[in-house]
């Protein structure tokens, strides 16, 4: 499992020009599922991100997590980034996980990171999505399990 989360001052998703889910101050996550990903390591990166404090603090030091200011969540699923572009200029996706699997632990990561409390939004899984951000700093972590 991978996720690169970035830090925003905004986001949001449109499908085919209709908005979908939009943001304000908070993380836009972006999440593929590999073969073989459990429930299991998708609650420990869906706590482990949205546990992250990487909010400036009155110091300005990043010592601020999301609940701490009270952000907001927008997590898209993206297979791509499990492409494999090491041999040749094709990437490969094989390391992905199929759409039925992944397209179920996607829909979970969203309700996991409800249950801890932070307003959270989805995309279309699978749909050609347009996210529009205004990355914060800009901040932005790869985090894999």
């Amino acid at each position: 499992m991978k996720a690169v989360v970035q830090r925003v001052q905004r986001a949001s998703v449109t499908v085919e020009g209709r908005l979908i889910s939009s943001i304000g101050l908070g993380f836009l996550t972006l999440l593929g599922v590999a073969k073989g990903d459990s429930e299991e390591q998708l609650q420990k990166i869906i706590q482990k991100i949205n546990a992250l404090r990487i909010f400036p603090d009155v110091e300005g030091k990043m010592n601020l997590s999301l609940k701490d200011v009270g952000g907001e969540h927008l997590i898209v699923s993206q297979f791509t980034l499990l492409g494999d572009a090491s041999k040749g200029n094709r990437p490969s996706f094989i390391g992905a996980e199929s759409p039925e699997l992944a397209k179920a632990l996607y829909e979970k990561s969203l309700e996991i990171s409800r249950s801890q409390g932070i307003k959270t939004y989805g995309g279309v899984f699978g749909a050609d999505m347009k996210i529009d951000l205004l990355n914060d700093g800009p901040v932005t972590l790869i985090i894999e399990l």
